[in-house]
């Protein structure tokens, strides 16, 4: 391990340790060593803490640290605290539930050190479904008119050549990418440490940061041949239940709100509105459409406590929100290419 490391790798663990030796063990295949690894446990009640003592006592192949919170703070506080914890040029969030390629690493490193003028801000790997690995889990985070979030490429076949290219996408999916340490120091909030918006405690909070560092000028690549295998809801134990729904529902309208100035926003409610109106009619066909309300409704009513995280409109911007608004067209139309592709 070279006693300089360029990127720390956070695992952020809530009662993961199912997961966690098969995620350690693909760290310790990887060909490029110039990292130390950093887990920051959520106060987990199912061992997690006690293997991550002895890991960080007995690991002679990886550089190990660990951090131990007394609550869980969700996904946004866990990877705050690891972020602040490092001093390397890179950062990695990695989620518990997946197994690096053994390139995995190197590819991220070998895109940001290619960067020269140094706007690439965050750059999301190829995820392949961990159980399933001829289907792909996520190539980039795309955003629509519509305003939803979605992973490009999920359930569509590995080999697919539209995702066999390095890409600029909307947002980098936090479960596997690397950034760098200077723009998330650039773009953080104006809390201590807060870098991933701490109010949403879990979902879009990825697609936030990406977002706010879009409005600052900022690039966001998919790069196939940086892969990672993903189970997939490792931690909230399925795709869809209460808590995911109402929150995600909640961070939704906080997203749009924090990051669009108001004419932006004027021009996009129409969509969003659509959008939010079909989400309910389908979550209520899953028994999930008070939930969804729920968390609609709570993201409205406090609007004021989410305003303070809101990116300040800047005219020297506005060639970066027509970007990122030509974006948001141009997803629309890949989210209904995926969409037909999975359902037809």
């Amino acid at each position: 391990m070279l006693s300089d490391p360029k990127f720390t790798v956070v695992i952020p663990n809530y009662n993961g340790l199912k997961f966690m030796e098969n995620c350690m063990a693909a760290l310790r295949r990887q060909s490029y060593n110039s990292f130390v690894v950093l887990n920051v446990d959520n106060g987990s009640s199912d061992g997690s803490r006690e293997y991550l003592e002895e890991l960080e006592k007995t690991e002679t192949g990886l550089k190990i640290k660990n951090i131990f919170l007394d609550s869980n703070t969700g996904f946004s506080g866990a990877v705050n605290t690891g972020i602040a914890a490092s001093d390397t040029e890179y950062v990695i969030l990695l989620n518990n539930d997946t197994e690096a390629d053994p390139d995995y690493i190197k590819k991220i490193a070998e895109a940001f050190e290619a960067d020269k003028e140094k706007k690439l801000f965050a750059v999301s790997p190829k995820m392949i479904q961990l159980y399933h690995k001829d289907l792909l889990d996520d190539a980039g985070d795309g955003y629509n008119l519509l305003g939803w979030a979605f992973q490009r490429g999920v359930g569509q076949k590995t080999e697919t050549k539209k995702f066999e290219k390095r890409t600029n996408v909307f947002s980098a999916c936090a479960g596997a990418a690397g950034y760098r340490r200077s723009v998330l120091e650039e773009i953080k909030l104006s809390e201590k440490d807060a870098y991933f918006d701490p109010l949403h405690f879990a979902y879009l909070e990825d697609l936030d940061i990406s977002f706010r560092a879009r409005i600052f000028g900022y690039d966001i690549v998919y790069l196939p041949d940086s892969v990672v295998y993903h189970v997939g809801s490792g931690t909230s134990g399925s795709k869809y239940n209460k808590f995911k729904v109402r929150l995600a529902a909640r961070n939704n309208v906080y997203l749009n709100y924090k990051n669009m100035p108001f004419l932006m926003l004027l021009l996009n409610l129409p969509g969003i509105l659509c959008g939010a109106v079909i989400k309910l009619l389908f979550f209520a066909k899953l028994g999930f459409g008070k939930d969804y309300a729920s968390g609609f409704a709570e993201g409205i009513r406090t609007l004021p406590e989410c305003g303070k995280h809101k990116t300040a409109f800047r005219l020297s911007r506005l060639f970066n929100y027509i970007k990122i608004e030509i974006m948001l067209i141009g997803d629309t139309f890949s989210y209904i290419q995926d969409f037909l592709i999975r359902h037809i």
